[in-house]
């Protein structure tokens, strides 16, 4: 499964909001891996960009089954000049349907965060 270039868009994508600031969160480090078995493999990576995106994560068609996005979130605050609680982020989700997009958005502060399936 190869990258998707800049004309297509991943299956998966996210977006990173900084919400201590208000503003996306650009820089930060994001892995996709998919669960093969136990073992976790990782699919593609990207950076968020300035408005927070990373939409070129990996391929544009994924098998169904269990994956992970992991954000550096201590790059990001260290750039910052933050100290933040939680040094790396992971998200565990189901991609079930083969034929639907799968947006998982990142609300991110030093203390907390929080997520949800986007559209």
């Amino acid at each position: 499964m190869a990258p998707a270039n800049d004309s297509e868009r991943s299956h998966v994508t996210t977006h990173v909001l900084d919400s201590t600031i208000g503003r996306p969160a650009g820089g930060v480090p994001v892995v996709l891996e998919h669960d093969d078995l136990g073992n976790w493999v990782m699919i593609g990576a990207a950076e968020t960009d300035a408005d927070g995106r990373a939409n070129s994560l990996g391929p544009v068609a994924l098998p169904a089954g269990r994956y992970r996005l992991s954000f550096d979130t201590k790059t990001y605050f260290a750039e910052q000049e933050v100290h933040a609680f939680y040094p790396e982020v992971q998200i565990v989700f189901e991609l079930a349907d083969t034929a639907a997009h799968y947006h998982v958005p990142l609300l991110l502060s030093p203390f907390a965060y929080s997520t949800y399936r986007g559209s």
